[in-house]
């Protein structure tokens, strides 16, 4: 199969497609981990984004639905350099999502750390490419609306709440799902803790009424100022129920806090971020995919930042007790690894019991 990609700026790169035979559009991003093609493709977050993966071997060890983070594939499509087995072809045909391979992903990836994240246009065809027909999917790209103008999260939020009973209950979370990885619910049950899922838009004032131990705004996809629904829940739940949060949630509770974010560069996605503890000057190398990041100067005073990316010190936790919030901007559950993190359930945990 055939296929092209195609950035605003007017670069195009052809190379053979795999997966569905399709055209999309998509903010072009890319992930350094070594291992997670799955977790990658599933990962609500990546709702809107098209992924390029630096580690050139994909396919290598298969496909199994146990990896997956949600129900399916979200990303809008995916660009690699080796294409290994069937199988990862099969799951993008499933999903009717197309693939790219046999392409230059190094010069991709310096493209967007040079110049920042770019729209692009993936097209996939069992006919050759007409040549001709380029000029139009330039201006397709150029013309594609920024993320901060698309609806992710109301397109990856479950639509009725879910209850997810542990086996030996202590503590009772409700999630607010705004594209949440399954992983983290995985590890809330692994920890007795019952995780009840809400929609993103669900009220403050039904989410206590689960009387829960404490709240956590999940991880999704898009500009996290667009989710006002939620930042308008979170606001009401502030000093009534402790409130957690992780990625797209530490976002969003910024807001809350009246705080401001901004979009990155190129952002962080990989599994090699590493975290610095200001606590305990521990460092953590964690797993993050996050176009958005907190403004540090703009935070209230009572917010104290005690994690940080050492790579470029941009804010990666906040808390403050005396409001029992505690969020952090990398993935504690990680999936596939690494695991440095996970800690940070028990955190959570305990915040809830001890307020």
């Amino acid at each position: 199969m055939y296929g092209i990609l195609v950035l605003e700026d007017g670069t195009v790169l052809k190379g053979k497609g795999f997966g569905a035979e399709k055209e999309v559009l998509g903010e072009l991003v890319f992930n350094t981990s070594m291992t997670g093609y799955v977790e990658i493709l599933t990962d609500p977050s990546y709702k809107g984004q098209i992924i390029t993966m630096t580690y050139p071997l994909e396919g290598n060890y298969g496909v199994k639905e146990l990896w997956f983070e949600s129900d399916g594939v979200k990303a809008e499509g995916f660009i690699i350099k080796d294409l290994t087995g069937n199988e990862l072809d099969e799951l993008l045909k499933k999903y009717n999502i197309p693939g790219l391979y046999n392409i230059d992903t190094r010069f991709i990836t310096k493209r967007i750390r040079s110049k920042g994240v770019v729209r692009a246009l993936l097209k996939t065809s069992s006919k050759p490419i007409d040549d001709s027909e380029i000029e139009k999917y330039i201006e397709k790209a150029k013309n594609h609306k920024d993320l901060s103008e698309i609806d992710l999260v109301s397109e990856v939020s479950i639509k009725e709440p879910v209850i997810h009973k542990a086996k030996n209950e202590i503590a009772k979370c409700v999630l607010i799902d705004c594209g949440v990885k399954k992983s983290i619910i995985n590890c809330l049950l692994e920890r007795n803790c019952t995780v009840i899922s809400v929609p993103y838009n669900t009220s403050a004032e039904k989410i206590l009424s689960y009387n829960p131990d404490f709240v956590l705004v999940s991880n999704g996809p898009g500009d996290p100022s667009s989710v006002k629904e939620t930042i308008s829940t979170v606001k009401s739940l502030i000093g009534k129920v402790p409130v957690t949060g992780i990625c797209l949630g530490h976002q969003i509770i910024t807001l809350a806090l009246g705080g401001e974010t901004y979009k990155m560069k190129f952002g962080h996605r990989g599994g090699n971020q590493p975290v610095k503890n200001l606590d305990n000057d521990k460092v953590y190398i964690t797993s993050q995919n996050h176009g958005y990041a907190t403004k540090r100067e703009s935070m209230p005073k009572d917010a104290e930042i005690f994690n940080i990316n050492l790579n470029d010190n941009t804010v990666e936790g906040l808390k403050i007790k005396d409001k029992n919030i505690l969020c952090v901007q990398y993935h504690p559950e990680a999936g596939p690894g690494p695991h440095d993190a996970r800690f940070l359930f028990d955190e959570m945990i305990k915040l809830g019991l001890e307020k």
